[in-house]
């Protein structure tokens, strides 16, 4: 029984994914459950496992190809089994599969002989079977007489890589030029200022443009700024660090100090769902941690139920996971509050994007020592500034102006945070 493999959709916003490598190679025996390749989505590196057991028989996507999800990847079956039809099966549903690009020339050589015997027709609509066997669109070789052949994916990633497809050497049957090759053309590191280079989006920058763009445009944000003295906070912070054996890290504090704020303020730990707002029974918080490939926001659920050293340990797996692009797509979806922090970067202040089904995300700049007036003294202050982003649909300036205050006065006199 042959067992196709196809390209899953881990995630609600994966529309495509990359092969990074496979763990099984053609004759391999396979069983349910072993993990048959590592897939990365727009978020994380994941391991796809095996639904069927047999032998590994084909692999129809190479290592670094980018894939839409639900396209065939790879069959497993019995040894004697006939895997010829599904290997022309994936012949017409993807014209960069290599191991069938000569099934594929061949049916197009015949319909062509056919089509000459045939006289043509008023109708110039095509059949879908027919579209699907076009012959692959040519482009003359600057070394030869005869013209390159290439796949129409390939042609589309040369397109949107900008890529000129003349100084590229095709890895198919005959030399046609597929998406791989497009993919793994050398890209040039210019000489001069002006010189432009276009490098591909990864899967996570794809993800973070789309989600964003469906955030931004729809929801009505508005945003509200306030000063934080965070003088006793690491006050007490430093003291913390002294008597435990972890550190105590500010992003944990933030955390904790989110959670109470929270807790009194049920109103801002909401969604909103198009005829209603939904109150969340839980506070499960986002910390937005930065990787090359983009952002990914870890959640750590039922805050309200875990003591300081739990969220710090759990904030620090979860962290950790994050930056080897381990997460799995529960450990990093449905936050109901998220935190951004920049002050590492030295950011004073900025605005985070909402993403739903959050209706309130904090943004969080740096700590930094200035010169305040108190009692009509000047003092020097250690002062954060942080950003709250919310949802117009279903919060008021009034309600997040209340959630702030909380929060400012649970860090300015932060005893509450290492007593509860």
């Amino acid at each position: 029984m042959i067992t196709r493999v196809v390209m899953p959709k881990l995630t609600d916003t994966m529309e495509e994914g990359v092969v990074v490598s496979w763990k099984k190679t053609e004759g391999d025996e396979v069983a349910a459950g072993d993990i048959l390749a590592e897939i990365e989505t727009d978020k994380a590196v994941m391991d796809l496992e095996s639904f069927g057991s047999g032998f590994f028989r084909k692999a129809l996507a190479n290592e670094g190809d980018t894939v839409q999800a639900g396209t065939l990847i790879a069959l497993i079956g019995e040894l004697n089994d006939d895997i010829e039809p599904y290997v022309t099966e994936e012949a017409t549903e993807d014209p960069d599969s290599t191991d069938s690009d000569e099934k594929t020339e061949r049916s197009t050589a015949s319909q062509s002989k056919a089509s000459k015997a045939e006289p043509a027709t008023a109708n110039t609509s095509e059949p879908k079977d027919a579209q699907a066997e076009r012959p692959p669109e040519e482009l003359p070789s600057p070394s030869s007489t005869s013209p390159k052949k290439i796949s129409p994916r390939a042609k589309k990633k040369a397109h949107d890589m900008g890529i000129n497809l003349s100084n590229i050497e095709g890895s198919g049957p005959g030399g046609r030029i597929v998406e791989r090759d497009v993919v793994r053309f050398p890209q040039r590191v210019p000489k001069q200022r002006k010189e432009v280079i276009d490098r591909p989006l990864s899967q996570a920058r794809k993800a973070i443009a789309r989600i964003t763009t469906e955030s931004k445009a729809p929801v009505p944000h508005f945003y509200l700024t306030l000063d934080i003295s965070m003088t006793e906070v690491e006050r007490l912070r430093e003291q913390m660090n002294l008597i435990q054996e972890t550190s105590l890290n500010l992003t944990t504090l933030l955390i904790h100090a989110v959670m109470l704020a929270l807790t009194k303020h049920p109103d801002i730990n909401v969604s909103y769902t198009g005829d209603a707002i939904r109150y969340h029974p839980t506070i499960d918080i986002g910390v937005a941690v930065a990787l090359d490939e983009g952002l990914i926001t870890p959640v750590i659920r039922d805050c309200a139920h875990k003591t300081l050293r739990e969220l710090s340990q759990e904030c620090f797996r979860m962290i950790r996971l994050a930056k080897n692009q381990r997460l799995k797509p529960e450990e990093y979806s449905g936050a109901t509050f998220s935190i951004s922090n920049l002050g590492m970067y030295g950011i004073q202040e900025f605005s985070a994007v909402l993403i739903p089904p959050q209706a309130a995300s904090l943004a969080v700049g740096a700590i930094q020592s200035v010169p305040v007036v108190e009692n009509d003294t000047v003092i020097i202050d250690q002062r954060m500034t942080v950003t709250l982003s919310c949802d117009h649909r279903v919060l008021d300036g009034a309600q997040a102006a209340l959630f702030l205050q909380t929060l400012k006065k649970t860090l300015e006199a932060p005893l509450e945070l290492f007593l509860s």
